[in-house]
């Protein structure tokens, strides 16, 4: 089987796809497959269209992350040429990409989340939303792109990258815990360790976290964070795979869990999560990608 791996594109999170996308191509080859890495460059519609059409792949593995790769773009792009395509459709992409419609659908699913609003940068700027503490953020972004943390004083000045609008919400304290989804399955919890916010640096960069899988929580949190993140994959109508992160309040117990958000197009870079959750179930790294392969379609 042809595999065209489709890497880089034009989103904040391109070096994270790379990294991606090196590694799942090299395991897929080692799973036997015949693989193309084809990077989406800056420009997709019909320049990628052309190169995947002389390509011809049968499959191609999606290791694009962030806009245009994850948000039901690209995956519309490949169902109106008709080649299958590994993790979520277009809808669900889209949704997951999209964080206040993704808490509407939580809210709908029974899940708990925290309070937010969607605001202009300059209001955001001009003063304070939601009492403090709380946090400021892309709406449509991935990887930690645009946190602000806000504490105390001022209102945050935010850079001229982000979006004019964003997303404001309560401060959720407590412990970070994701999640990953396989198929029908939900995998074991990670606890990610980290000095300070768990950032774009803490997320990639080696030793800049560490994760603790599975997690050393207490029986019901772990159940609840596995009942939750089926729920959410569910919920969106995801895809093969998904991986759900939580913050973890300890001191109110089962109250004190929330979800934060749930990833259609999970990293899989040498620092990333879902492949660590994979192996502590049994399922190397070459076996996840050859699974994602298997598992791939078109919606319509």
């Amino acid at each position: 089987m042809h595999v065209a791996v489709l890497m880089g594109g034009p989103s904040a999170e391109r070096e994270v796809s790379l990294s991606t996308a090196r590694g799942c191509a090299d395991a897929l080859r080692g799973e036997g497959f015949k693989v193309t890495e084809l990077d989406a460059g800056a420009n997709g519609g019909p320049e990628l269209v052309a190169r995947l059409q002389q390509v011809a792949p049968d499959v191609v593995f999606n290791a694009l992350h962030g806009r245009w790769g994850e948000d039901g773009c690209i995956q519309g792009l490949l169902e109106w040429i008709r080649i299958p395509y590994t993790h979520s459709g277009v809808l669900a992409s889209a949704l997951a990409m999209d964080k206040a419609r993704t808490k509407d659908v939580y809210r709908s699913a029974g899940l708990p989340v925290m309070q937010s609003r969607i605001v202009s940068k300059s209001e955001a700027m001009a003063g304070h939303i939601l009492p403090l503490p709380y946090v400021v953020k892309p709406n449509n972004e991935g990887s930690s792109v645009g946190i602000y943390i806000v504490t105390e004083g001022e209102p945050p000045v935010l850079a001229d990258t982000m979006p004019d609008m964003v997303m404001v919400e309560t401060y959720a304290p407590g412990r970070e815990l994701t999640c990953t989804v396989l198929g029908e399955r939900a995998l074991a919890v990670t606890e990610i360790h980290m000095d300070g916010w768990y950032d774009y640096e803490a997320k990639y960069a080696p030793g800049g976290s560490r994760h603790s899988v599975p997690a050393d929580l207490p029986p019901d949190i772990t159940a609840a964070c596995q009942s939750f993140a089926l729920r959410a994959h569910k919920a969106l109508g995801c895809r093969s795979i998904s991986r759900t992160d939580f913050r973890w309040d300890d001191t109110r117990g089962l109250d004190g869990l929330i979800l934060l958000e749930t990833n259609t197009q999970p990293g899989m870079t040498p620092t990333s999560l879902t492949p660590e959750q994979a192996e502590q179930a049994g399922i190397s790294f070459g076996a996840l990608c050859a699974q994602l392969v298997a598992e791939a379609s078109c919606d319509r």
